[in-house]
């Protein structure tokens, strides 16, 4: 008896929070503090596709009061639609309403919700372009994407250790630091594009706090069972090589968002795939592999340790762009910057400690050379942005 009543009293407010939620519920307390107030009307569109004579709109309620949508105007036009499963939606409720219309291709067109009371929710579809159908073209097409935007880039990258491995240890930390200025500006990059994204999650998912769930909550994850220990520490190439891999990893949860941006911008027509493009991105994206072998320079690991570290940071890339371009919502385009954006920053944290250690433990890590190689970093990644299409 006397165990259980630690749990008894655990339950206890617990219990009384729900009674006192249902009374408030139930009783028609909050019914008449509303009564003669409008409703606070909200809806989100997730997501339009395009088929031949046709638009699929995916709706969600993210306000507090239910919301009945009245009337779909198509280019300031009342349409005809059908909406399923029901007209009206609840709280997080969801619809999807099908439009019989005859878009037309590279044109811009506009959305328009109209609800029984007059509020109105507009969406533009910039550059009408048939969305992709899963088949074997449509996953080639994105294949094809992550290859030259993720995967090869990184692989480029990789080929400059040997260059790294003929410095000396001065600048082996110079190159350390380099690393360090690439991943604070794929962190704010990140964060950036998780902030913008979240504006247009539904207000019920509260994108900003999706933001913090993921930075905090990946962050804390590596940082429980993602740093090193006392064995791994003592064993300074085992260090180095366990940093390259959390590298890779940061990197590859970051370019997965970025995977899952491109895709859905290709397959609503947002993006116009040229050579251009594919280059700045292949620029930019190849510094990514310098990080992941600054920290082996000194090491000698097997061309399957590099791969696989190559793979690790490129290889979602296709998988983003995949998803992206089938299934793309706001809420997992922000989850996933925010989860790249704490991967990023906890692995920015073990690089402090390997830096302070190779370059000796009573001395400072922000030497002259490392402040620089920082900056050097930083700049890099801005310069190579500037070649990417906007």
């Amino acid at each position: 008896m006397n165990r259980a009543r630690p749990w008894l009293w655990f339950a206890l407010p617990l219990v009384l929070l729900g009674a006192l939620s249902l009374f408030v519920i139930k009783g028609g307390a909050l019914s008449r503090l509303a009564r003669g107030t409008p409703p606070v009307e909200e809806l989100t569109i997730d997501r339009v596709r395009l088929s031949p004579g046709h638009f699929v709109v995916d709706v969600v309620n993210g306000g507090p009061d239910p919301v009945t949508i009245a009337q779909v105007q198509v280019d300031d036009a009342y349409w005809t639609h059908t909406i399923t499963p029901h007209r009206t939606l609840g709280r997080l409720g969801r619809a999807r309403i099908e439009i019989p219309y005859t878009w037309v291709e590279g044109e811009p067109h506009q959305i328009r919700l109209v609800t029984s009371n007059g509020v109105t929710f507009d969406h533009e579809i910039a550059v009408a372009m048939e969305t992709p159908r899963p088949d074997a073209r449509y996953f080639l097409v994105f294949t094809l994407i992550g290859l030259y935007v993720g995967v090869l880039p990184v692989a480029i990258g990789l080929l400059w250790l040997p260059f790294l491995k003929r410095l000396d240890r001065r600048w082996i930390h110079f190159s350390l630091a380099l690393t360090a200025g690439l991943l604070i500006f794929l962190a704010a990059e990140a964060l950036h594009e998780a902030l913008e994204t979240a504006s247009r999650v539904a207000g019920a998912f509260q994108g900003t706090g999706l933001v913090a769930l993921g930075v905090l909550g990946t962050w804390l994850l590596l940082q429980a069972f993602g740093g090193m220990g006392k064995g791994e520490s003592a064993d300074p190439v085992a260090a180095r090589l366990r940093l390259a891999f959390l590298i890779a990893l940061g990197i590859g949860l970051h370019n997965f968002g970025e995977g899952l941006a491109i895709g859905a911008a290709y397959a609503q027509g947002a993006v116009t795939l040229g050579a251009f493009l594919v280059v700045g991105f292949m620029i930019h994206n190849t510094t990514e592999g310098l990080g992941i072998v600054a920290p082996v320079a000194q090491d000698d690991p097997p061309l399957r340790t590099l791969a696989l570290a190559g793979l690790l940071a490129g290889g979602p890339t296709i998988i983003g762009a995949w998803v992206g371009g089938l299934a793309y919502s706001p809420i997992l385009g922000t989850l996933f910057m925010a989860i790249g954006a704490g991967a990023i920053l906890q692995v920015l944290g073990v690089l402090y400690r390997v830096v302070g250690r190779e370059t000796g433990g009573g001395k400072s890590v922000w030497t002259p050379l490392n402040a620089m190689g920082v900056a050097a970093g930083l700049v890099l990644m801005y310069t190579t942005g500037l070649l990417v299409a906007s």
